[in-house]
């Protein structure tokens, strides 16, 4: 792998760049729960048999107040310097979208309206315990969950009315999850094609289908810790290597599977600063966006950014 060359080339679907405007906070962080339930597929749950697919989303998203708080339960949002593009977040397994609250947090500060799934049955809460058996189910959850909340978005009244800009939307998601947000924009069976951009943390191709990466492609921002024993980094190195430009790869040295996305630093805070800056170079399309990936990512001694 070579060293990233920056330029305003290669931006999603052609797009310009744009200067940043006062819209891109940053914002307090206000948080809600949707409880969304998918009618058309179904599944089993212990105790409770064949039920339509639950998906209770944690959502949050640029509020009006102090940006230094965070988690503000039912905040007003602002709308005023929206409307906001949209990242769903997928977990890992056996353990839920609260652990990697700070790094969703980041997101929603800088601008995003980040929504994260529970998934039924890969979840630490789930009855009877989690269960990988349903991974396979997920990238339709996720792609589910952007048409809720393209739909709240679309509705004159309602909490999320006019927040999402229906043009950017990302996924994004963490080992397990990682997978997940894998499969929805670039395998063959579950590709959405309304997905601008995707984050992959110590993911790796799920095992079913095709990755096609069929066009249009959205941009790739892979993470991979280089001392993960969960997931090898080979695992990600195969995905990267097979997916066309745009593409870079974090590589956090030394660094394991779970830590660098909740709660370890340097690490998480090079991850935030990195993923934001991705997020503004191919959602927002902001002026000066390559150059802050560029800065963020290559931190000697503890993480490379690569193309």
């Amino acid at each position: 792998m070579c060293a990233v060359l920056f330029s305003s080339a290669g931006v999603a679907h052609g797009a310009t760049l744009r200067l940043a405007a006062p819209s891109n906070g940053p914002f307090a962080v206000g948080e809600i729960v949707m409880r969304f339930t998918d009618h058309s597929r179904f599944v089993t749950i212990p105790g409770q048999g064949s039920v339509p697919r639950p998906l209770v989303t944690e959502v949050r998203y640029p509020a009006i107040g102090d940006p230094a708080r965070t988690d503000v339960h039912g905040a007003t949002p602002d709308r005023s310097s929206g409307p906001f593009p949209l990242i769903v977040f997928a977990h890992g397994y056996n353990i839920t979208p609260d652990p990697y609250a700070q790094l969703l947090d980041a997101w929603a500060r800088a601008g995003y309206v980040v929504a994260a799934p529970i998934f039924p049955l890969t979840n630490a809460n789930a009855p009877g315990g989690a269960n990988r058996s349903d991974l396979f189910n997920q990238p339709p959850d996720v792609s589910y969950v952007i048409t809720r909340m393209l739909v709240r978005s679309a509705a004159r009244r309602g909490f999320l009315s006019r927040l999402l800009n229906a043009h950017e939307i990302a996924v994004s998601g963490q080992s397990d999850g990682g997978s997940t947000a894998l499969a929805v924009a670039y395998n063959s069976a579950f590709a959405d094609h309304r997905i601008g951009a995707a984050m992959i943390f110590s993911g790796a191709e799920l095992g079913v289908g095709a990755y096609t990466f069929p066009m249009p492609t959205p941009p790739l921002l892979a993470v991979q810790g280089t001392a993960d024993t969960s997931n090898a980094p080979a695992s990600t190195y195969h995905f990267f290597g097979a997916a066309p430009q745009p593409k870079y790869l974090l590589s956090l040295l030394g660094a394991g599977h779970l830590p660098p996305y909740t709660s370890q630093q340097p690490q998480l805070g090079i991850v935030e600063r990195v993923t934001v800056a991705f997020l503004d170079r191919y959602l927002k399309r902001i002026n000066g966006s390559a150059a802050r990936m560029s800065g963020a990512g290559n931190v000697a001694g503890v993480a490379t950014l690569t193309s």
